[in-house]
C-alpha cells in the first residue's frame, strides 16, 4: 500500500507561447477563470488572490451536478518566469500540504510546462486530480 505522502503526479506540456504569458495566466484572476475547468461544462464564476509568497487564492469551480466547489490555497514560491510553488485544499484533497509546483521551461518561442502535485489521499483522488490537471492544462492552451 503507498502512504498517501508517496502519492503523486506530474502533467507536461509545451505551450507555443512565450514563458511570461504563460507564466502571467497563473498568477491573473481573469485568466484563471478561463482554464480552471477541470471538467466538461465547467465554468470559474469566482476568482480572488493576492499573487505574493504568502498570499492566498481562490478560485471557486461550477459543476452541473455538483455545484460550486471551491479550491483555495497559499503561494510559497513565486519565482518569477521560472516557478510557482502553492498549497491546494479543496473538496476532494484534504491532506496538508497538499501541494502543486509549476515548473516552466523556454521550449524554442514556447514554453514547457510541468506541473506536479503531490500528497494526496488515496490512488483514485490522485488520478481524478491528474484528470483534472490535464483538463486544466488543455484549457490553457487554449485560454492562451
Amino acid at each position: 500500500m503507498t502512504a498517501a505522502t508517496d502519492l503523486k503526479l506530474e502533467v507536461s506540456r509545451t505551450l507555443p507561447h512565450p514563458i511570461e504569458k504563460v507564466f502571467n495566466a497563473w498568477l491573473d484572476p481573469e485568466m484563471l477563470a478561463k482554464f480552471m475547468t477541470p471538467g466538461p461544462n465547467m465554468t470559474v464564476p469566482e476568482v480572488t488572490n493576492d499573487p505574493v509568497e504568502g498570499g492566498r487564492f481562490k478560485v471557486v469551480m461550477r459543476a452541473p451536478e455538483a455545484g460550486d466547489l471551491p479550491h483555495e490555497g497559499t503561494y510559497k514560491t513565486i519565482n518569477r518566469f521560472d516557478q510557482i510553488v502553492f498549497t491546494w485544499e479543496s473538496p476532494f484533497s484534504q491532506l496538508e500540504d497538499s501541494t502543486v509546483t509549476l515548473d516552466f521551461k523556454p521550449d524554442g518561442d514556447g514554453t514547457h510546462l510541468t506541473l506536479t502535485h503531490i500528497r494526496f489521499e488515496t490512488e483514485e483522488s490522485r488520478n481524478n486530480h491528474e484528470g483534472g490537471w490535464t483538463a486544466i492544462m488543455n484549457a490553457l492552451g487554449e485560454a492562451l
